[in-house]
């Protein structure tokens, strides 16, 4: 007994608290007042801290760990988090529909009846869920979409994400995906609390949502107040039998998630359209930010059969809104240095509200721009922040134009190390050649390099990059993990706590991935996408610095023009001597493991495609049949083991059979694919 409370009863408080949040956030249904609530629960704790070994993770009070992390670990996400494209108008939309339809269907006549899953395109931070067991075990982030932060801890202090599932049968291993988002009334709330507090407010409630989960400490995260909803699953064992993604979604909520209740099942482009506009209709009423909304064909058998394009699935889309735009003067025109030497003029400008974020600098591209659009020191301009993101002059309000305004003229040498600028043939930006000797290009670099994305420094922001630069103490990369306790403390505003921090989050840095180190290095057009497929593809830096042009363009989604940039950085024996550098200092990451090739099921097989592939996109197919161990060609000869031949297949498919080569479609691709698998 505790005072008048048996076990069984205190189990039955729990559960019945459990089921209070299950109908307050994921029904919308409250069944008692919040004070009431605030009772039972005061009661749970007393309890709990009177019978300590009654405490199971599915109580009430487990969401909030007593204790800060030290940083967060990286987890792989056992399915990837795939991104969407996009469509912004009318047109496109239909496009986007008649391609599925295509695929799909012999007649255009029935592309209407194609059934979607419509739903509201949240602006907050993507995350995974894993339950095993019916317990929540991890959460990650969506990261480069391959791997991403654990953030469990964080992720329990939002009430509406159950602890455990609902109901005793449910999947051995589950994993929902989802947006977390800070409500726009709590975002209020909590920015009039910060600022009568001292505290740092935020921009806007996505801005928020992601700062929040990304806390250290998770007793911070439990103060902010943020949401969750489901809008998809991963890895399911065993496998679900349900066959539309709207039912994944009931199936879902019945389990104790929260989803959308604007979600809808439209018919056709008409359908779609139709849901746009409704939800746009709604946008300015609703408690959560959303950017556009999100089409996803409704048959589970369709969407496989779609399959995906790179790293975006096929039959899948989001509809922008478009983006918000105001009027504003521009007061003055500077350019600025990018990390690679590009050269961009910035509008400054008198301070506007675009969006709910107050914008007081735009872009305005490169020089060609600024010639075109004529922009002036004095003009009123139409500004918008392009993708609801970056701030960006669209156009000049002519008539309003003061007299006497002059046109801007870019400069001839940087203005920065007094490099004078080049502008490379069939490139439309000027750029300083003076690499890392100007002290912006390094500042730019090192900011890069220690980006969350790349080597993910801790505690190494902008301003103290700007402050170890002028200071002289860092002209490499490298020079990082050289720096000592007393140069960091005696920068302005640091002091021997905050530089043991930054010592520290350095050192924990050098433990990294492949695809980390590559993004990190900066290559001009090598992104994260891309440094991942080189990891994955090619194993180790030494085949990635040894690669040439042919080999590189075997690779998935890399084409002439970043094969060659990558080609030219390896080449140069500066950046050599940067990655040796970095590399002595002891960055390392684990080896990525390497198939069995003897099991690929195409190993050392030449294949040619030919012809128009309607399951595959080309580049889809080529990396499909590389990962079964095959070698792509362009050209048909003795030497070819299958052609994959799709409609429209000309001469390769005439030089196939008289050489007597088997010719194979995407079916049997399809079926290498499962048998791999």
């Amino acid at each position: 007994m505790t005072g008048q409370f048996t076990r069984t009863e205190y189990l039955q408080l729990k559960k019945h608290l459990n089921e209070l949040a299950y109908n307050y956030y994921v029904l919308d249904e409250p069944q008692i007042a919040d004070a009431e609530y605030d009772q039972l629960y005061q009661r749970l704790l007393r309890i709990e801290q009177q019978q300590p070994d009654w405490v199971s993770p599915d109580s009430p009070s487990q969401r909030v760990a007593d204790q800060p992390l030290s940083k967060f670990q990286q987890v792989k996400h056992a399915m990837p988090m795939l991104s969407l494209g996009n469509v912004f108008s009318a047109d496109e939309l239909v496009d986007f529909v008649e391609r599925i339809g295509h695929l799909l269907l012999k007649s255009e006549q029935s592309y209407n009846d194609i059934e979607f899953s419509a739903e509201p395109k949240l602006d907050g931070l993507a995350v995974s869920l894993r339950y095993e067991k019916g317990h929540l075990v991890q959460a990650a982030t969506r990261g480069d979409g391959a791997a991403g932060e654990d953030i469990t801890a964080n992720i329990k202090t939002i009430a509406s994400i159950p602890l455990v599932l609902r109901g005793e049968n449910h999947p051995d291993v589950f994993e929902v995906r989802g947006e977390v988002v800070m409500p726009r009334d709590g975002f209020k709330k909590y920015n009039q609390w910060a600022l009568a507090n001292e505290e740092k407010a935020f921009a806007n409630p996505r801005n928020a949502a992601a700062g929040s989960l990304r806390q250290l400490d998770p007793r911070k995260t439990a103060q902010r107040p943020l949401a969750f909803y489901a809008y998809s699953v991963g890895v399911v064992e065993p496998d679900h039998d349900i066959s539309s993604h709207s039912e994944v979604l009931d199936w879902v909520k019945s389990l104790g998630l929260p989803v959308n209740q604007l979600n809808r099942v439209v018919d056709g482009a008409a359908g779609c359209a139709e849901f746009y506009q409704l939800v746009g209709g709604l946008r300015p009423t609703l408690n959560f930010d959303i950017d556009g909304v999100v089409y996803k064909v409704n048959n589970l058998a369709w969407q496989e059969i779609l399959g995906f394009v790179t790293k975006a699935p096929r039959w899948a889309t989001a509809h922008k809104f478009p983006a918000e735009e105001a009027t504003t003067v521009v007061e003055k025109i500077d350019v600025q240095v990018g990390r690679t030497g590009s050269i961009t003029p910035v509008a400054r400008l008198k301070a506007v509200d675009v969006g709910g974020v107050t914008v007081t600098n735009a872009t305005l591209h490169n020089e060609d721009e600024v010639k075109r659009k004529d922009v002036r020191v004095g003009d009123t301009v139409f500004v918008r922040r392009a993708g609801d993101v970056i701030p960006e002059v669209v156009k000049v309000v002519e008539s309003k134009r003061p007299p006497n305004t002059s046109t801007f003229q870019m400069p001839s040498n940087c203005p920065v190390c007094e490099t004078k600028l080049v502008r490379v043939e069939g490139e439309a930006v000027l750029r300083c050649s003076a690499g890392l000797s100007c002290d912006a290009q390094l500042k730019e670099g090192i900011k890069h390099f220690a980006s969350r994305k790349g080597m993910d420094i801790e505690g190494l922001g902008d301003k103290l990059v700007d402050q170890l630069v002028d200071a002289g103490l860092v002209k490499t990369p490298a020079d990082l993990y050289n720096l000592s306790e007393s140069q960091v403390a005696g920068l302005e505003r640091m002091a021997q706590k905050s530089a043991q921090n930054l010592l520290t989050g350095i050192k924990v840095s050098k433990e990294t991935t492949l695809a980390r180190f590559v993004y990190s290095l900066g290559i001009r057009e090598v992104g994260e996408a891309t440094s991942l497929t080189l990891a994955e593809q090619l194993k180790t830096l030494d085949a990635i610095m040894q690669a040439d042009d042919e080999v590189l363009q075997n690779l998935p989604d890399i084409g002439v023009v970043v094969a060659k940039k990558i080609n030219s950085y390896f080449a140069e024996v500066n950046n050599q001597e940067v990655i040796n550098q970095l590399l002595s200092v002891g960055i390392n990451w684990p080896e990525i493991e390497t198939a069995d090739e003897e099991s690929l099921l195409l190993q050392n097989k030449v294949v040619v495609l030919t012809g128009k592939l309607s399951i595959f996109t080309r580049a889809d197919a080529k990396s499909k049949l590389q990962k079964l161990g095959a070698k792509v060609t362009s050209s048909v000869s003795n030497k070819t083991d299958y052609v994959l031949a799709g409609e429209n297949a000309g001469s390769k498919l005439t030089k196939a059979q008289d050489l007597n080569i088997p010719v194979v479609n995407e079916s049997w691709l399809q079926n290498l694919i499962v048998a791999e698998s």
